[in-house]
């Protein structure tokens, strides 16, 4: 069963941890140490996850299975992409992990239809969102969504840059 809910100030350390270990089971071969290291302390310390949980745009919703957390999204009330559309008021998903282990469970379409309908409830008339270029799984997930490509964006990890997509998705607001 998936349990969600708020985050709270004691799941930061859950937070980081399950942060730091899905990004490195996704993407920890394309970097180097130095520049993985440096985003991980930047991204996935408790220091770096305290700052993003103390942010006021930042929302954190987990996802749990009853032993502890599975997944979790983090939204943006006010998208860092706007200027890429010519939505009025664009959310982001800047973050839907799952546990490595516990993947084709049904968390992140879970965390998924919480995001939609939390941007919805928060005024947002689209939610917009980064994917890396090579992955196609996850472009599949979004698109389940409504999602579509509307910009090649690039993402830094230190001195690597990665080539993303911009993915967009309109709601009846």
């Amino acid at each position: 069963m998936i349990i969600l809910r708020p985050a709270f100030l004691e799941d930061i350390p859950a937070l980081a941890k399950l942060g730091e270990e899905s990004f490195c089971a996704k993407f920890a071969h394309l970097y180097s140490a130095k520049d993985l290291n440096a985003f991980l302390e930047q991204a996935y310390s408790v220091e770096g996850v305290t700052g993003d949980f103390n942010d006021p745009n930042l929302i954190y919703q987990l996802a749990e299975d009853g032993k502890g957390l599975t997944g979790f999204c983090k939204i943006a009330r006010e998208s860092s992409y706007a200027a890429h559309s010519n939505a009025r008021r664009p959310a982001a998903l800047n973050q839907l992990y799952t546990a490595p282990d516990k993947t084709g469970r049904g968390i992140g379409a879970a965390l998924m239809d919480w995001t939609m309908a939390e941007a919805a409830n928060i005024g947002a008339d689209a939610v917009q969102l980064s994917v890396y270029s090579e992955n196609p799984g996850a472009q599949r997930f979004y698109e389940r969504y409504g999602f579509e490509k509307i910009a090649d964006i690039e993402f830094w990890v230190g001195s690597q840059c990665d080539h993303e997509y911009l993915y967009e998705v309109r709601l009846d607001t």
